[in-house]
């Protein structure tokens, strides 16, 4: 079998662990039987050993209950950039292994469910744990809108970016967050209705800064160029600017390439669609 999924963002700014977006780059995985244990690998993270400590080859392993298989990995999705990649090569190769729970795996390995929730899905999902299973719904969603990733040439582990996290915060902080969800709901829902004021987060992106100084400026370049909303991706570095149309996001992809070279960070500026189709599982 062969599963496709695609990348996620998630938080969205105060959507803390429990928003996530699909997005359009792409991970393939196809599982086949083998006389013996054969994993090859293209695309983004295409220089890790092709060994049995791969993610596609620990999961595949799992589900069949042997080690040979035939797995082949294309991905899109940079890694260690907060896009998702993990989920969604999990949730991938699960879906091509055979699992009837893919978002499952995904989430257990995950950790939580809204990236993992997201590539299965697809389009806008919240999604949470609930005694240790996933459980997520789809929102609604205005597809007319345009997203442009600022993805820099640095990885930065979740593991990493959840230690500066405060261990509580402020009911404020907690109150306010709450609010501008709602008006992020609102504005994903129908873009007209979307305000930059909906991406102000308090819980986690201040917290984040020391690990990534050039956020703050690269955040307001997408803003300044025409980004209703900008934020980190989920725990970054990629940074998400939210546009009511392609037309604004390709002027914001030309602002915040300029602002990459400004803040002399190595990257590359994306434009992608969302991706309202999630999981997609074929013959081989």
């Amino acid at each position: 079998m062969r599963a496709r999924v695609p990348s996620s963002t998630s938080n969205l700014g105060p959507g803390f662990d429990v928003l996530g977006l699909a997005l359009g780059l792409y991970v393939e995985v196809s599982v086949a039987d083998s006389d013996e244990f054969v994993l090859t690998t293209e695309g983004e993270g295409s220089n890790l050993p092709c060994d049995k400590t791969h993610l596609a080859a620990q999961i595949a392993i799992a589900i069949r209950g042997h080690d040979r298989l035939k797995i082949h990995v294309n991905s899109e999705i940079p890694l260690g950039r907060g896009l998702g990649s993990s989920a969604a090569l999990a949730a991938a190769t699960a879906a091509a292994a055979g699992s009837d729970d893919p978002l499952g795996v995904a989430a257990k390995h995950d950790g939580h469910a809204e990236n993992a929730a997201a590539s299965v899905l697809g389009g806008l999902v919240a999604a949470t744990m609930i005694e240790g299973r996933p459980v997520a719904r789809r929102l609604p969603f205005d597809e007319e809108l345009a997203f442009v990733v600022i993805v820099p040439d640095r990885e930065l582990a979740t593991k990493t970016a959840r230690s500066v996290l405060p261990d509580t915060v402020a009911f404020a902080d907690a109150v306010s967050n709450l609010g501008r969800m709602g008006l992020l709901l609102a504005g994903l829902a129908d873009r007209s209705a979307l305000t930059s004021a909906a991406g102000l987060d308090r819980l986690h992106q201040d917290a984040r800064t020391s690990l990534y100084p050039e956020a703050p400026t690269l955040l307001g370049a997408l803003r300044e160029a025409g980004a209703v909303v900008s934020c980190w991706s989920g725990a970054g570095p990629s940074l998400l600017g939210i546009c009511t149309s392609d037309v604004v996001a390709e002027l914001v992809v030309e602002a915040a390439t300029g602002a990459l070279r400004g803040v002399d960070l190595p990257g590359k500026v994306l434009q992608l669609r969302p991706d309202t189709d999630g999981l997609i599982l074929r013959q081989s």
